[in-house]
């Protein structure tokens, strides 16, 4: 069953449109990153899903009906960031005993126990805490929710290393035990990787990757050989990278290139060898081929 489903949407503010006709959709019960550098459009696309905000145009079905004002949708999702606010009135504990009128599938044992982990103390106000202990606390009832639609976005800002891992853990463990469609939304793939089904990587308001990392990875490759040699093979390829030492040239390029083609390169001495799902979204999210040291050479191709 798609639990989401984009039809040509756009979202406009003013001149602008941030989102343009965007077209996808997700099934139930998938883990999805939603990825690309910062202000692509990830926030906003979470937010026309979980109903924060309307779309200028096209069509949008959450659980099979506009997101906007609907109880359907709001009932059955959550939407973390570190816009989340709770009441003063409240202490971090109280609200976690508050979230189980509001969650159905709200589990108070995890909670408490993710609570103590991470270090809180119960009589505190959330509007105290640091930024990092913030967005874990807001970590902890997105995990605990255990909504049908679950909505993370760039929810580890703050976070010190050891306590981003911990969470990431954490969200995976549960979602293996109880599974559901979770949205995931970061600018650092290598972070997330590991935790992730599909993702969605959306570049200029648009959809320019969606479906498993290791499809990603294998639309580039990395070439390692004489410079000579190399060059004449990526003349009419889409380069990415490039580097140049004294004996080798190495480059990323689109893999657009044939069996015979690649055999051929081997035998001209080339190595041939993947790359890595982070510098394969590097590559798709640039802006300019070729890389930094391009901006430095004066040029965007050779």
């Amino acid at each position: 069953m798609n639990v989401i489903e984009f039809n040509n949407v756009t979202k406009s503010y003013r001149n602008r449109s941030v989102l343009n006709q965007m077209n996808f959709t997700i099934t139930e019960g998938v883990l999805t990153g939603i990825i690309g550098r910062n202000g692509v459009g990830k926030t906003t696309l979470m937010k026309i899903i979980s109903g924060h905000i309307k779309e200028t145009s096209g069509d949008v079905h959450v659980f099979s009906e506009n997101p906007f004002n609907s109880i359907k949708v709001s009932a059955n999702s959550i939407y973390v960031d570190d816009t989340m606010s709770f009441s003063d009135k409240l202490s971090l504990e109280e609200i976690l005993k508050e979230a189980k009128r509001f969650y159905v599938n709200w589990d108070a044992i995890l909670a408490q126990r993710l609570f103590e982990y991470f270090g809180f103390h119960s009589n505190m106000r959330h509007k105290h805490l640091s930024k990092g202990k913030m967005n874990t606390f807001n970590a902890i009832i997105g995990i605990a929710s255990r909504c049908p639609l679950t909505i993370f976005d760039e929810p580890t800002t703050g976070m010190d290393s050891a306590v981003r891992k911990d969470f990431y853990r954490a969200l995976l463990k549960d979602y293996i035990a109880h599974p559901r469609t979770i949205l995931l939304s970061s600018h650092h793939l290598d972070e997330i990787e590991d935790l992730l089904e599909d993702i969605l990587l959306v570049k200029d308001g648009i959809v320019r990757f969606h479906g498993p990392i290791t499809d990603l990875q294998e639309m580039f490759i990395r070439l390692i050989g004489p410079e000579q040699s190399v060059r004449v093979q990526i003349a009419e390829k889409n380069v990415f990278n490039r580097q140049l030492n004294e004996i080798y040239y190495e480059v990323l390029v689109e893999n657009t290139f044939t069996s015979d083609e690649l055999i051929h390169m081997q035998d001209l001495g080339i190595k041939i060898l993947p790359v890595s799902a982070n510098d394969a979204y590097v590559a798709l999210t640039s802006s300019l081929k070729g890389g930094i040291d391009d901006v430095f050479d004066g040029a965007t191709t050779r």
